[in-house]
C-alpha cells in the first residue's frame, strides 16, 4: 500500500514555465487527499527566480549548483525520503516530471493504482503543447516516429516517470549524468527485476522549446527533426 508520495521536479532557469507545472501537480495531489505528498523542486545552478517561483507554488526547494539533471533528480529523491521518515520504502511512491511539463489531474492517482496492482515503476508518454517555432514537417515527423496507440512503448521520459522507492534504491538511483539519467534508471530497474510498466494511458503535455536544458535531451531531438525537414 502506498502511504507517501514524493514528486521531484529538476529546474534550471525555469521561472516562467514552472508555475504552470506546479499548479498541475497540486491538482494531481488533490486527487489523493488521504495520501501525504511532498513536492520538491531542485533549483540547479539557477540565475533567475526559479527558487522563488517554486516556493510560491507550494514546493519545498533544494538549491544545488551541479548543472546536472541526474544529480538534481537524485537530490530531490533524497529530500523526499528524508521527509518520509521511517516509512518502508516499498510504501513510498516517487514521481518525476520536468518544469516545462503539465500533468493531468489523474497523474498521481493512476500511478498509485498501478502500484497497487504490483508494478514497481511506470513509464508514460508525452504530448507536445505548442509546435510554433518549428517547421510543420517536424510535427508530422515526430508523430510518425513517436507512434500512437494504447499499448506498451519504447520511450523513456523523466517528465513522466514513477517508481517505488524500494525499487529505486535497489537500482542505485539516478546517476549523476547530464542527460539520459531517466533511461539509465529504467534500464537498472529492469535489470534488477523490478516490474516496469510502459503505458500510453499515462501521458503528460510538455513544451517543444528550442532552448535545451539538458544536452541531447528532448529539445535536441526536436532540433534534429527540424534539420531533417529543412
Amino acid at each position: 500500500m502506498i502511504r507517501f508520495i514524493g514528486v521531484i521536479v529538476p529546474a534550471h532557469n525555469e521561472q516562467h514555465l514552472l508555475p504552470s507545472c506546479l499548479a498541475s501537480l497540486r491538482r494531481a495531489a488533490r486527487a489523493l487527499p488521504d495520501t501525504p505528498a511532498a513536492l520538491v523542486v531542485v533549483a540547479d545552478a539557477c540565475r533567475d527566480l526559479t527558487a522563488q517561483a517554486a516556493r510560491r507554488g507550494g514546493a519545498t526547494v533544494i538549491e544545488i549548483g551541479a548543472r546536472n539533471v541526474g544529480a538534481a533528480r537524485a537530490a530531490g529523491v533524497r529530500e523526499v525520503l528524508r521527509r518520509a521518515g521511517q516509512l518502508d520504502p516499498a510504501d513510498i511512491w516517487l514521481a518525476t516530471t520536468d518544469a516545462d511539463t503539465v500533468v493531468p489531474p489523474s497523474w498521481l492517482r493512476q500511478q498509485v493504482c498501478y502500484a497497487s496492482q504490483g508494478w514497481d515503476a511506470v513509464v508514460g508518454t508525452i504530448r507536445v503543447a505548442d509546435w510554433s517555432g518549428h517547421p510543420h514537417e517536424t510535427r508530422a515527423r515526430f508523430a510518425q516516429r513517436y507512434g500512437d496507440g494504447s499499448g506498451p512503448h519504447p520511450h523513456v521520459h523523466g517528465a513522466n516517470l514513477g517508481f517505488r522507492a524500494s525499487a529505486y534504491l535497489t537500482a542505485n538511483g539516478f546517476p549523476a549524468v547530464a542527460t539520459a539519467e531517466d533511461h539509465a534508471l529504467v534500464a537498472a530497474l529492469s535489470a534488477g527485476g523490478s516490474r516496469v510498466l510502459r503505458t500510453r494511458a499515462l501521458s503528460v503535455v510538455t513544451s517543444a522549446r528550442r532552448v535545451a536544458r539538458a544536452p541531447r535531451g528532448f529539445s535536441g531531438y526536436l532540433a534534429a527533426l527540424d534539420s531533417a525537414t529543412a
